[in-house]
């Protein structure tokens, strides 16, 4: 492994350019189901279990999601630069992730168990700490786990191939519970005959969920346990407090960073957005119900699988800017394009024998489109580590990962309270039955759904397309760390 000298006189480490094992790719993905299922619940169940279920208003749980959101994002810059700090035989990344697993298990389960009999005011405030407590440990998990992705290969291409593999575990966990909720959890019973605001299915869900994240965690740990001796260790330099933090303003002062942060904004609070309004589509616009859901899952999986297969292939022939923000456009008309054909009259009705199969087929195109684009976004901040190393003489992936992160969590706590404002701009009733809401209200919702998700994920695209380097200047990098080291 290569050493090069800084400008700020400490000692970095350039990781190797080569192929990883089957093994280790398996593992880097695999620990991403339990942010997937995270993702999964909090984007598409929380705000409609606090809200259908529990009775709390839609704008005040949209509201409390938020301020977690917003909490744990000024938390992630902390934890990438501790993790980036941290010493020991396990290296930099493990004994963080290790020590998640069992917290992100607890809080999973009580965040689906509010306790009965409180008042508004009180289940507001358990739903936030309960969610900060999830929200927290995963975050000690996945910082540490994605900052790892840039140390294991510095090959351009193979960065591109390992992050496919996150994205898909997280997807399929994610989808798995999905698919299992509808089909197992959250399905009718005597009392309850809507499944979607069935408690008892909520607990059931969140003790398998629970299960699963803490055997994901652990075993991408112990899976990737064999790669510390290939990772870069930190190197102290006996700098203080203040030198620390002028450090870590000046790695992120990075324009790479900045542009796709700024991209981040745009594509998270757009997906914000949509995650947490799906439910109340599906139900209320596509009249979905039973088995259709199973389909939902079924196409939303092939989306996902389709990126992991196309992602990696179409980025080798060219930059992955050009590539990924051709990838979000895509995405954009086409999450957008059977809600604009709705308000024309121009697409089937919900009973017509072919609107399911036209939507979900749209709805894989649309998933490929947008994994796709965060797979080649991901590889994009990897490839920022090396430049920001050319000008600071630092690694630093747990400082540029927990930005994304952060700009991940802040915009996407403000997709989720958008999600809430716009449920109560357009009159949407609370507890309501499908079919029972009126028209113009159904019609106001998907046109401001819809309109705002096209705005926000062009803008994202525009971004994409902003950043400041390809392949060439890469690989012309990686020779000038190497000479320097060299000498």
């Amino acid at each position: 492994m290569t050493s090069a000298m800084g400008s700020e006189g400490g000692s970095t480490a350039i990781p190797p350019v080569r192929k990883l094992t089957m093994l280790s790719r398996l593992s880097f993905g695999f620990g991403s189901v339990a942010y997937g299922i995270k993702d999964g619940g909090f984007a598409t169940f929380l705000l409609l279990f606090y809200n259908q279920v529990v009775g709390l208003p839609a704008a005040a749980v949209g509201a409390v999601i938020a301020a977690v959101l917003v909490m744990e994002a000024f938390a992630d810059p902390l934890v990438g630069f501790l993790s980036d700090h941290t010493q020991g035989r396990w290296g930099r990344r493990h004994p963080w992730m290790y020590a998640s697993a069992l917290p992100i298990a607890l809080g999973w389960v009580m965040l689906w168990n509010p306790p009965s009999g409180w008042s508004d005011g009180a289940l507001l405030g358990y739903l936030f700490c309960s969610a900060l407590l999830v929200r927290l440990a995963l975050s000690a998990f996945e910082i540490p786990s994605a900052a790892m992705g840039p140390e294991l290969s510095t090959d351009y291409d193979e960065r591109t191939r390992l992050f496919s593999y996150r994205y898909l575990f997280a997807w399929s966990g994610g989808l798995a519970m999905l698919a299992l909720s509808y089909a197992i959890f959250l399905v009718p019973d005597a009392t309850h005959p809507i499944g979607l605001q069935n408690p008892n299915g909520y607990a059931r869900m969140a003790a398998f969920g629970a299960v699963a994240m803490f055997v994901a965690i652990i075993g991408s740990s112990i899976g990737l346990h064999p790669e510390i001796k290939h990772l870069p260790r930190h190197v102290p330099t006996g700098e203080g407090g203040a030198a620390h933090f002028r450090a870590f303003a000046q790695t992120v002062r990075n324009r790479g960073f900045i542009i796709l942060m700024i991209a981040g904004v745009f594509a998270y609070t757009a997906q914000g957005v949509s995650f947490a309004l799906s439910n109340y589509l599906y139900q209320f616009v596509w009249h979905m119900k039973g088995g259709d859901f199973q389909w939902l899952t079924a196409a939303l999986f092939g989306g996902a699988v389709t990126a992991f297969i196309v992602a990696p292939r179409v980025s080798r022939t060219g930059d992955k800017h050009r590539i990924g923000a051709a990838f979000a456009i895509a995405n954009a008309v086409l999450i957008t394009s059977p809600y604009f054909l709705r308000l024309l009259g121009v697409f089937p009705p919900p009973e017509s024998p072919i609107a399911l199969p036209l939507l979900l087929t749209i709805f894989a195109a649309n998933t490929a489109c947008g994994i796709s684009s965060m797979i080649i976004g991901a590889a994009m901040l990897s490839d920022v580590v090396e430049e920001s190393e050319m000008r600071t003489g630092r690694r630093s992936e747990g400082v540029f990962f927990a930005g994304s992160f952060f700009v991940q969590k802040l915009v996407g706590g403000l997709g989720t309270l958008l999600a809430g404002t716009i449920l109560s701009l357009v009159a949407f009733p609370a507890a309501a039955v499908p079919g029972s809401v009126p028209a113009e209200t159904i019609d106001r919702l998907v046109l401001v759904f819809a309109g705002v998700l096209l705005f926000f994920f062009l803008c994202g695209a525009y971004a994409y397309s902003r950043f400041p380097f390809g392949r060439a200047e890469h690989a012309a990098r990686l020779a000038e760390l190497k000479a320097q080291g060299a000498a």
